[in-house]
């Protein structure tokens, strides 16, 4: 086992996105991504937002704006959502310039624990010393060829045929989602599937098949959403992360929640994924788990108009006593 320490050399500090373009609180979020317990040898590694969170002192809404800034702006970091791993770019540059049987013997045990084969890719183009490197490129095209032909294999969606031929572009942000890790998720949320829909509890096959076909339809319709209404078509990380709202809420319709919650964020104009986040926090906060609920607290906290008395216009000249004066909500004496 590797000593459990990380090394930060003193030129961080002098790095022009350190210094220039960096908030105080950037450096310590980065600091903290570079020297956490959760590290590993390789720049990849497990880690919730919750871990984050609480490692730091940071709300989870603060993690998160980090992690989208990291993301997005700097272009420092990779996330998979679906598999709570991160990776950074430019680990290997500092990190990885000595070799040698024990570090590349740990290094190779660790990138068999990757779930997410792209990340490997991604960390591999900044590693300086071609041993390394090679080991992370051969391991990256071993596994992306294994994982083609098994899809060819079992001739499965269109969906997933596109990726493999799509795996030779190191530019786009793919995750490869493990089906082991998906069935498992699956298996979380089966509780509540069976309350929606109990025709099926006593044909185990025929609910494995109707789940891995629903979850499939629910993906696809919220993407073609997404894709169709301005939030980004190439925003494919921010697409990734609302999509593992189907998983990771306790919504009992999660596709109709977040599909609505979009159509909220598309009347306000406001195509933003933590607007769209917001939305589906706040009505976790307040237990509604259904679009019904959702559509009815809306309808309580309509304000009530109150009628208001019309007074009845006098004849030309002649002013008509107060007491005289007709109420039109009152009923009949």
């Amino acid at each position: 086992m590797m000593a459990k320490y990380r090394m930060v050399r003193t030129e961080f500090w002098k790095n022009p996105i350190v210094s220039e373009e960096m908030t105080p609180e950037d450096k310590y979020f980065y600091l903290y991504l570079l020297t956490n317990p959760h590290t590993t040898q390789i720049g990849i590694y497990k880690i919730t937002k919750k871990q984050m969170a609480f490692d730091m002192g940071y709300s989870i809404e603060s993690v998160h704006s980090l992690m989208e800034r990291f993301i997005e702006h700097h272009k420092l970091i990779r996330y998979n959502p679906e598999t709570r791993e991160l990776a950074i770019k430019n680990w290997g540059k500092d990190n990885l310039d000595k070799g040698g049987k024990p570090v590349m013997d740990c290094i190779l045990s660790e990138l068999k624990e990757v779930e997410d084969h792209s990340l490997i890719l991604y960390v591999s183009e900044s590693i300086h010393k071609q041993d390394i490197r090679s080991l992370y490129e051969s391991f990256y095209k071993h596994e992306e060829m294994f994982f083609c032909n098994k899809v060819r294999e079992q001739d499965e969606s269109d969906t997933y045929r596109t990726e493999c031929e799509e795996m030779d572009d190191p530019l786009l942000n793919r995750h490869t989602i493990r089906g082991q890790k998906e069935k498992q998720k699956e298996n979380e949320k089966e509780k509540q599937q069976r309350a929606f829909y109990p025709s099926i509890d006593n044909h185990p096959d025929i609910e494995n098949a109707f789940q891995s076909n629903q979850k499939t339809e629910d993906v696809k319709e919220i993407a073609e959403f997404w894709d169709a209404n301005g939030f980004g078509f190439t925003n494919v990380n921010a697409k990734q992360q609302l999509l593992s709202w189907l998983d990771d809420s306790s919504f009992l319709q999660p596709k109709e929640m977040i599909l609505k919650a979009m159509n909220i964020a598309c009347a306000n104009n406001k195509r933003r994924l933590n607007y769209i986040v917001g939305i589906l926090k706040n009505w976790e906060n307040e237990s509604l788990l259904t679009v019904e609920e959702v559509d009815s607290y809306g309808e309580a906290q309509k304000p009530v108009r109150k009628s208001r008395p019309i007074p009845v216009s006098p004849p030309l000249g002649r002013a008509i006593p107060r007491e005289f004066e007709l109420d039109l909500t009152a009923g009949e004496a």
